[in-house]
């Protein structure tokens, strides 16, 4: 699955050929979760309140490179990658 962006740990994710909802994977320290493209948890067994705060902070940032991955994603187009957190 490749990734769409690296930070503090945490790797976020998208697979191509996605279905519905709107999502990414994002995984720290083992920890795995399923994120709506707000930066939500939908699923998943990530803990780290720490790691679920910078997740939504960055997906919130860069909402707009989300939807137009999750758009090529579908398509089974490329991915493209997306700034980290600084």
């Amino acid at each position: 699955m490749p990734y769409v962006s690296m930070f503090f740990g945490i790797i976020i994710r998208m697979f191509h050929n996605e279905h519905n909802p709107p999502h990414f994977h994002a995984e720290y320290q083992g920890q795995r979760g399923l994120f709506d493209l707000n930066g939500n948890m939908i699923k998943g067994n990530m803990k780290s309140n720490t790691a679920k705060k910078l997740i939504k902070e960055w997906a919130m940032l860069h909402r707009e490179e989300l939807l137009n991955n999750w758009k090529n994603a579908t398509q089974g187009e490329d991915i493209d990658k997306i700034e980290p957190l600084n």
